[in-house]
């Protein structure tokens, strides 16, 4: 918004020619990283003393350690303030026009949205559980596919008018047509190797990506946000690739695809970083408040969709190889535990820092809560101590 406000100034008065600094992205990025983190800190304290008052507290598992039942009652849904901090923040600094940017603020507030009710859920029915399962997933990827279809269009052309026109061909097409080279899957360390996708196979692998890395990162946040660091530094990372990927003459230069529009979403990847920052400063020990599933399925799902933009799909898993190792090792214990219960009747583990709940037939690990019918919010679970 404010860079058509220069432009409009500027217009106005031929003195104020030092507006035109509002044209380059990395000022902006760099603006709108300080612009969320004052945001996150001056708006931290009233949206702490506000969730309190709602008694929006933590819920608990009864059975977990007594070193984290202390953490009970301490204000959830922090997220809410990473959010608010990157929208605006993103709205103040980036060029309106831009599509890509537009998809990655609705991908995230749709993910937000879908944490937020998981969240309002236990804390209103005192219910550490919250969202079924079941339900969460059909939401994640109601806008997982939305997003899909959108991005394998929009990442060859450069319009949205286009993008539809693209859409009903394939349609008239019977689902059959292929896609440019850059939409492809890019593959790191090699210099212009990729393979062709498809527009089906893209659509899988974007939806993947995107809910996938949603849940992988609200599984590694665990139960006291563990995950902001990493989303700070892996979206600044992808900022940069997002920069590059945008400059015709950079990304030609260190042989990624050039995608017209990407380079606008270093400004919402530096408001993420400003806006983390700003959050961290009151989730450090002790925790002021948690970010909740409204900030960590809201994160992961921003990531996701950046990647896909840029091309960096398994740049994403390496640089955020913490949250792929979390998600395996909770697929490897549900499989594990659901073949042995099978098999010999008892469910077994596989890592040691795991106890059975003594209450029913789930168990929980190092961050995460886990039940032999998938996954349940690991921002509830507990460490216990080795069997």
């Amino acid at each position: 918004m404010l860079i058509w406000l220069a432009q409009w100034l500027q217009t106005l008065s031929p003195d104020l020619g030092f507006l035109r600094v509002f044209q380059y992205q990395t000022f902006r990025a760099v603006m709108a990283a300080m612009t969320a983190l004052l945001m996150g800190l001056a708006a931290g304290p009233w949206v702490i003393r506000r969730l309190t008052s709602l008694k929006i507290g933590q819920p608990i598992r009864g059975y977990g350690m007594e070193s984290h039942l202390s953490k009970s009652g301490t204000p959830t849904m922090g997220g809410v303030l990473i959010l608010l901090s990157i929208s605006l923040s993103t709205l103040l600094w980036f060029d309106w026009s831009n599509r890509f940017v537009w998809i990655v603020l609705l991908v995230t507030l749709g993910f937000g949205a879908i944490g937020w009710s998981d969240d309002w859920r236990k804390v209103v029915n005192k219910d550490p559980e919250g969202m079924p399962s079941r339900e969460k997933y059909l939401w994640q990827s109601l806008i997982g596919v939305v997003a899909a279809l959108y991005l394998v269009f929009s990442i060859s052309e450069n319009s949205n008018y286009r993008v539809l026109e693209l859409f009903f061909t394939w349609v008239q097409s019977g689902f059959d047509m292929s896609l440019p080279p850059k939409a492809g899957l890019m593959v790191p360390f090699f210099k212009e190797i990729n393979y062709p996708l498809g527009v089906l196979g893209f659509v899988v692998l974007t939806y993947l990506v995107i809910v996938g890395s949603s849940n992988a990162v609200n599984l590694t946040d665990g139960l006291d946000g563990l995950a902001i660091m990493p989303v700070v530094m892996v979206g600044a990372c992808l900022g940069i690739f997002a920069y590059v990927t945008g400059n015709v003459v950079f990304s030609r230069y260190l042989f990624l695809p050039h995608i017209p529009g990407a380079g606008e979403l270093m400004i919402f990847c530096a408001a993420m970083a400003g806006a983390g920052l700003a959050f961290l400063w009151f989730n450090t020990h002790p925790a002021q408040v948690f970010m909740g599933d409204v900030g960590a399925l809201a994160l992961g799902g921003a990531l996701g969709t950046i990647a896909v933009i840029v091309r960096q799909e398994i740049v994403l898993a390496i640089m955020g190889g913490v949250f792929v190792a979390e998600a395996i090792s909770v697929m490897l214990q549900v499989t594990y535990f659901k073949y042995t219960k099978k098999k010999y009747g008892t469910g077994r583990r596989i890592l040691k820092m795991v106890e059975r709940n003594p209450g029913g037939g789930a168990f929980l690990d190092h961050h995460h809560a886990l039940v032999p019918g998938g996954i349940e919010h690991p921002e509830a679970a507990l460490s216990l101590k080795p069997p």
